[in-house]
């Protein structure tokens, strides 16, 4: 089969490896659609790579099943299912991974495509405890966005608790900020979208949010406050990474308002009287667990919410080098690889 590997230092091929066999509780899935992850351009241009450190790219699997091993039960999967992957493994036994929260597996996690083989391939082996199956009406492409860059947005807004009566400020409208948009709206809050590109505040208006704000033109945190009557959003997304915006995050809520970081990597600074003379919360946001995986699937499914929109460009492995390339320079919004 193949396999997109990233070498270290922005080189990445197309390699050929043999196809995979699963061990007794592992599941082969045929791969039908694998998207492409802002944090993807991290392990890029991560410095170059051993050979013992390369592994298949992709954490955004979907497809079939395709082999099962010898200890797999029917009700776990069976050849034909339509499924998801939760791209993480770990120990298994510690309470993280017994509540399914295997990316804080205290023992040390496996994340499909970053430390073990992902789905930018023909095939895909993972544990069969990672199988989320894939509602009927929902397409592949769905399933890849839940995978990572929707399932992440909404394991943030549950992380926050967001309320249909509440105004969420969602700085950055990359893949997981416009998801992000687009559930708040389905929860029924109303929306303000921040991003200093106005083809992203563009695709946000059409997702539903309600006030759109360009941090380039002006101070973003009075702008959230003049929608609010001066008090400041509910609760705040911050999905760019961006330091300033980090901040502005924490500065935009109201008096006991919540702001969650999503965006990974770097620092911030902001002064901690704002947090706790108007006793705000600060919180991080890791992914989603299994339990939330699926239980995202089924909001999608059941709300007839068109995530696939959020997919911008189709491509094929053959054409990972020039996808990922478009995809750095920002001259496309999120891509997935689709395969026959």
């Amino acid at each position: 089969m193949r396999g997109v590997v990233f070498l270290g230092e922005g080189a990445m091929e197309l390699r050929e490896f043999p196809d995979p066999v699963p061990g007794p509780e592992e599941v082969v899935i045929r791969v039908k659609a694998s998207g492409m992850c802002g944090s993807d351009l991290n392990h890029l241009y991560e410095p170059k790579r051993t050979e013992d450190q390369i592994v298949i790219e992709g954490h955004e699997p979907c497809g079939v099943v395709e082999m099962v091993g010898s200890s797999v039960r029917p009700h776990e999967a069976k050849v034909g299912d339509r499924v998801m992957i939760h791209h993480y493994d770990g120990c298994r036994t510690c309470s993280n991974c017994r509540s399914g929260w295997t990316q804080n597996c205290d023992r040390g996690r496996i994340a499909f495509g970053g430390n073990g083989h992902g789905s930018h391939a023909d095939f895909m082996k993972a544990p069969v405890h990672t199988v989320i199956k894939l509602p009927d009406v929902l397409s592949f492409k769905a399933g890849a966005a839940i995978g990572c860059g929707s399932g992440t947005a909404y394991g943030a807004l549950k992380r926050i608790n967001l309320l249909a009566e509440e105004t969420i400020a969602i700085f950055g409208q990359g893949p997981v900020g416009l998801s992000c948009t687009i559930l708040a709206k389905a929860f029924g809050a109303r929306v303000i979208a921040l991003d200093v590109g106005e083809e992203r505040l563009a695709m946000a208006k059409r997702f539903g949010a309600d006030f759109l704000v360009n941090p380039l033109k002006g101070d973003p945190v009075q702008a959230i406050k003049d929608v609010t009557r001066g008090l400041g959003a509910n609760k705040a997304v911050e999905c760019s990474s961006n330091p300033v915006a980090r901040e502005q995050a924490v500065n935009c809520v109201c008096q006991w308002g919540v702001t969650c970081l999503v965006g990974v990597h770097g620092s911030m600074q902001f002064d901690c009287n704002e947090v706790i003379t108007k006793q705000k919360t600060l919180v991080g946001s890791l992914t989603f667990s299994k339990n939330q995986q699926e239980e995202c699937a089924q909001f999608i499914s059941e709300r007839g919410i068109d995530v696939d929109s959020l997919f911008t460009h189709e491509f094929r492995l053959e054409d990972a080098v020039e996808a990922y390339a478009l995809f750095e320079q920002r001259k496309i919004g999120k891509g997935v690889f689709v395969f026959d």
